[in-house]
């Protein structure tokens, strides 16, 4: 639609407004919304489908004393916000808000500093998302645990409403709407009902990729299966490879193929290429047959991978890695081989952002209270957790990336998705045995009984960490919200052997998985005789680039012998013969 100025001349159109001549292809956009939509609520009728429960409920994390309080302070908070708007309204047309250029990259566009309107929008939501996280952090009262949870639930909400995330106070969605004439609406519509019918926020397209045929791609063969876990062994490509092989352990919670997501990201096949014969354990995501499976069941599971490859290379000891919970598991298998006198089965054991000690372990231990282990309880009446559950809350520590911003680039903008293999991986969910998956909440992160010697037993053996004497590599996030930074340095108090700490520059995933040819990010190393993490760091040197090389560097240094790559180094030609190629069966099952 264009506008006439004062002298009869035309102006350009206005962005926020359809032409005239596009009212009737907006009818037909909206009719046939409104046909998805009917079509959408008549197949979910036709499946019998109910809606599931909701994750959390932060309401919850209200009923406690403070609750009075903390809707006094809130009431007080919208008054305010509405006298504010109201004395909007007595402001001349001279008023000017103020053109700041936004920061926060949900008020990119120009349009939330340039016109009034939305400024104002913009500077409201500003002042009154401040004033909700302010007045939750003054509250009187709460204990530390008490006001992390208000926090965190106020800090969602804030980012809940944000106008950004609404088609009518989003400049950015209106133009878009009115230059495809509601086709980007009806796209994003599309969108949002597909991802319902999933039950499942969608970050890529589903169909973009394939595990084993443009991802998960490293050669190789499943050489062993049990019930909960397949054992894959890579095609060596040197002539020669180390003596000792590798053995790595992911963590269940998600695909083993984070290690392997591409030819270029691949630590797979660079470990490969640097001639280690590489083992990957790929576990089996949770079905109502596993309803009984606990922690000695992982744990049982992580030694029998280590007896198998020792058995069918001959070699006395394995390199191991232990990725997030895996490594948590695989320190707890450490300490029960030690305590048997076994410890000499592992060569060396590298930590992937792992944790052991858990008092600093982060948001994640606001979900380990009663109301919301009671909820786990009802989503895992079947014996497991469906992993979507799981994915909501990984993604809701981090709401603003990994939630609102797709929702306005997919629902409310229509964009196609990215062709991202880390996001596929990310959505790529597994499920959780039920039994296990809450033991490990109560006796790791919310009690923290792992560092207390002899406080848990694993197959009938009492553990001790102080006990492990193994060599230690120990990886860690400098932004890591998942194991953080803090957290992970407690291995350095609790382990007895030679341990050399690196911090990775980045986070949870993209810390560990940055190959050599990417240049990215960097690494600090200092002195691993360091008493605390601040001392450390201030004796840290920054190299720039990825850490693999300083891995394998390491890994060499424990033992570089060298044999050649035939016989049983070849996956099927020793005593376990081939089941299947890789990736296998398992994690393509859902």
């Amino acid at each position: 639609m264009t506008e006439t100025g004062t002298d009869g001349t035309t102006e350009k159109p206005n962005p926020f407004m359809p032409a005239p001549d596009d009212l009737q292809h907006w009818a037909s956009v909206m009719g046939r919304a409104q046909q998805m939509m009917l079509d959408y609520a008549l197949g979910q009728a036709n499946d019998g489908h109910t809606s599931a429960a909701a994750l959390f409920d932060p309401a919850g994390w209200l009923n406690n004393p403070a609750t009075q309080q903390w809707a006094e302070h809130s009431s007080k908070m919208w008054e305010q916000g509405v006298a504010f708007w109201t004395s909007l309204a007595t402001l001349g047309p001279s008023f000017t808000p103020v053109t700041d250029t936004p920061k926060d990259k949900r008020f990119a566009d120009p349009d939330w500093t340039d016109n009034p309107a939305f400024a104002l929008i913009r500077q409201t939501y500003g002042l009154l998302s401040d004033q909700l996280l302010e007045t939750t952090r003054q509250m009187a009262g709460l204990d530390e645990n008490a006001r992390k949870k208000m926090e965190f639930a106020a800090k969602g909400m804030a980012d809940a409403f944000s106008p950004s995330n609404l088609a009518l106070t989003n400049p950015e969605v209106i133009k878009r709407a009115i230059e495809t004439r509601g086709e980007s609406l009806l796209k994003g519509l599309k969108h949002m009902l597909t991802d319902l019918q999933r039950g499942q926020l969608s970050h890529v397209d589903p169909d973009a990729f394939e595990v084993g045929v443009n991802i998960a791609t490293t050669p190789g063969k499943v050489i062993h299966e049990t019930d909960l876990y397949q054992l894959i062994q890579y095609t060596p490509t040197t002539s020669e490879v180390f003596a000792t092989p590798l053995v790595i352990f992911p963590p269940w919670i998600n695909r083993f193929y984070i290690l392997d997501l591409n030819p270029a990201k691949s630590f797979v096949r660079w470990a490969v290429e640097q001639g280690l014969s590489v083992f990957m354990v790929s576990w089996k995501s949770a079905d109502a047959s596993m309803k009984d499976v606990v922690w000695d069941d992982y744990i049982a599971a992580q030694v029998d991978a280590i007896d198998t490859v020792r058995d069918l290379l001959d070699a006395p000891a394995v390199h191991t890695i232990g990725y997030c919970v895996a490594g948590t598991t695989l320190a707890a298998t450490l300490a029960m081989l030690s305590a048997k006198g076994e410890a000499d089965k592992v060569k060396s054991v590298t930590f992937f952002t792992a944790q052991i000690d858990f008092e600093f372990a982060g948001d994640l231990k606001m979900f380990v209270d009663e109301s919301y282990l009671a909820l786990l309880e009802q989503l895992s009446a079947q014996g497991y957790l469906d992993g979507r559950y799981m994915a909501a809350t990984f993604n809701s520590l981090r709401g603003r990336d990994l939630i609102w911003n797709y929702v306005v680039n997919n629902y409310l903008l229509g964009n196609d998705y990215p062709p991202f293999d880390l996001l596929y991986w990310n959505g790529d969910t597994t499920n959780l045995p039920a039994k296990w998956h809450r033991q490990y909440l109560v006796d790791l992160y919310r009690d923290n009984r792992m560092v207390v010697p002899n406080s848990l037993s694993v197959c009938g053996t009492p553990i001790d960490l102080k006990k492990i004497k193994t060599p230690a590599y120990i990886q860690a996030g400098r932004e890591d919200h998942i194991a953080p930074l803090a957290s992970v340095w407690r291995l350095m108090d609790h382990l007895s052997g030679d341990k050399t700490f690196l911090l990775a520059g980045s986070g949870h995933i993209a810390g560990v998985v940055n190959p050599p040819a990417a240049g990215k990010y960097q690494y600090w190393t200092g002195d691993n005789q360091a008493t605390t993490l601040a001392d450390f760091e201030a004796s840290s040197k920054e190299t720039k680039g990825s850490w693999w090389p300083h891995w394998i560097d390491w890994i060499a240094a424990q033992d570089g012998a060298k044999i050649p790559a035939k016989g049983s180094y070849i996956p099927g030609k020793g005593a376990k013969k081939a089941i299947e190629d890789a990736p296998g069966r398992y994690v393509k099952q859902r």
